[in-house]
């Protein structure tokens, strides 16, 4: 059976680059939120292996809900996805819980990679 990936995204663009990347490997979309409010709505029902997190979005941002995710959600893992390279921005991710941070433009290599790592962690 494959993995789910919630992917939260403001960007369609950037769920139909996923999806694509995503086509043969052993993940695919379960859900496609392109805001925090909605992501924080579905997770519960959905419960995904995986996340991946835009941080700047309209509304709430994508800190704001992977904290609120996780306080929820504590096994919850999510792999920041944005194209903000700042220090503080990657301590704050890691202060969250996020398990770790892919820097756009993202590759298939690299999101496959991260995203195998992440689910494989713990398992």
């Amino acid at each position: 059976m494959k993995k789910q990936v919630m992917v939260v995204d403001d960007s369609r663009m950037m769920e139909l680059q996923i999806r694509k990347f995503l086509e043969g490997s052993d993940f695919e979309i379960a859900a496609y939120c392109d805001n925090g409010e909605d992501a924080i709505a579905r997770y519960g029902e959905i419960q995904p292996d995986v996340v991946t997190m835009d941080i700047i979005m309209p509304g709430i941002d994508g800190l704001e809900t992977a904290r609120v995710i996780l306080e929820e959600h504590p096994d919850a893992r999510i792999v920041m996805v944005s194209s903000l390279i700042y220090d503080d921005t990657i301590n704050e991710a890691q202060e969250i819980g996020a398990k770790t941070f892919l820097y756009k433009p993202i590759t298939q290599e690299a999101l496959l990679r991260t995203l195998t790592e992440v689910t494989e962690d713990g398992d």
